[in-house]
């Protein structure tokens, strides 16, 4: 078959590979019904993360189930699942404690930017519907994969509660599904720091009720202006650099709760200043199977649209052009048809 492959920085490839096969009992293989680019993929087509050799890409994916391992039990052929873009066995004791993205035999899925796929630990990974969605739902059940889960974590994280107040630094696709997420958090105040005006409107369809362009000093006095000098009890920081995690910090009232789940880079802390914050901190890789039923139920039930998320579609043989596409910031986040 052909696949994604990523030679070194801005060098994508769609060319031919091995097709998967069942390695362990516990894997399955299935045929993806779409897959899509994350923004986590351009650090290292940026180069700003080393990567050793050629690397099969994505980790976002959803489809059917073509053929399972001897010790897989949840899935079976035929069925239409959703998995997490970390693997999990989902029975050990971080697992249990709703944090799968720590499992003790934690994988991260590789290889998905395809059409097909090897799933390891199929069994505490994937989730089935009861029925096979229509292609209108395919982009709603991809976004719950990752970039949903991911923002919905953040928003977890940071203890969004009703008729709160939250900031969302971040105007990517995983801040923007965080705007989702607290607004179904019954967050009354959302504000959205964005300099982008697709992603601004963006951002207020999906229930930011005011939007923050400036960034540093500035975008943390705006903030405060906003909030009559208290900051914002729920911040979800969701791109990961030294700026953005000092904004995060520097708008978070005393005694609030930071939803850190941007990849970081460069980001640093002093120690002093965190202690006198008196600031909560949660993030890290998000456990996206803890979230995913629940997810799935919303999408399938009409009651969210993550998939607005993809602002660009491409057939999979154009995924280089996806990828320019976000690096150059022309989509907010590329949908692959396969």
């Amino acid at each position: 078959m052909y696949a994604t492959v990523m030679h070194g920085p801005g060098d994508v490839r769609y060319e031919r590979v091995d097709d998967p096969k069942i390695l362990h009992p516990t894997d399955a293989i299935i045929q993806l019904s779409a897959t899509c680019i994350c923004g986590s993929d351009l650090w290292p087509y940026r180069g700003l993360q080393p990567q050793e050799g050629p690397v099969n890409m994505g980790h976002e994916y959803c489809g059917v189930v073509l053929e399972v391992g001897s010790d897989v039990k949840s899935v079976k052929p035929g069925q239409f699942v959703v998995g997490s873009f970390v693997l999990s066995d989902n029975t050990c004791p971080p697992c249990k404690f709703g944090f799968q993205s720590s499992c003790t035999q934690r994988e991260f899925m590789l290889g998905a930017q395809a059409p097909y796929a090897r799933v390891p630990l199929a069994d505490g990974t994937l989730v089935a519907t009861a029925e096979m969605p229509d292609d209108a739902m395919i982009p709603h059940l991809l976004a719950t994969s990752d970039v949903l889960g991911t923002g919905w974590f953040a928003a977890d994280a940071a203890q969004v509660r009703e008729g709160g107040t939250v900031v969302v630094v971040g105007d990517g696709a995983v801040g923007l599904m965080g705007v989702l997420a607290a607004k179904e958090m019954g967050a009354e105040r959302i504000i959205a720091m964005s300099r982008h005006t697709d992603r601004q409107k963006l951002a207020r369809d999906l229930g930011a009720t005011d939007i923050v362009e400036e960034r540093g000093e500035e975008g943390i006095a705006r903030i405060m202006d906003l909030t009559d000098s208290v900051g914002a009890e729920s911040v979800l920081e969701c791109v990961g650099m030294d700026e953005s995690m000092k904004q995060a910090i520097g708008v978070c009232r005393p005694g609030g709760t930071i939803g850190y789940v941007g990849v970081p880079h460069g980001v640093t802390f002093d120690g002093q200043q965190l202690f006198f914050a008196q600031r909560r901190m949660l993030g890290g890789p998000a456990p996206v199977r803890r979230f995913l039923p629940e997810l799935m139920e919303r999408v399938l039930k009409g009651r969210i649209e993550p998939g607005r998320v993809f602002d660009l579609t491409l057939p999979i043989a154009e995924v280089a052009e996806g990828y320019r596409a976000m690096d150059e910031r022309r989509a907010i986040k590329t949908m692959l048809t396969v």
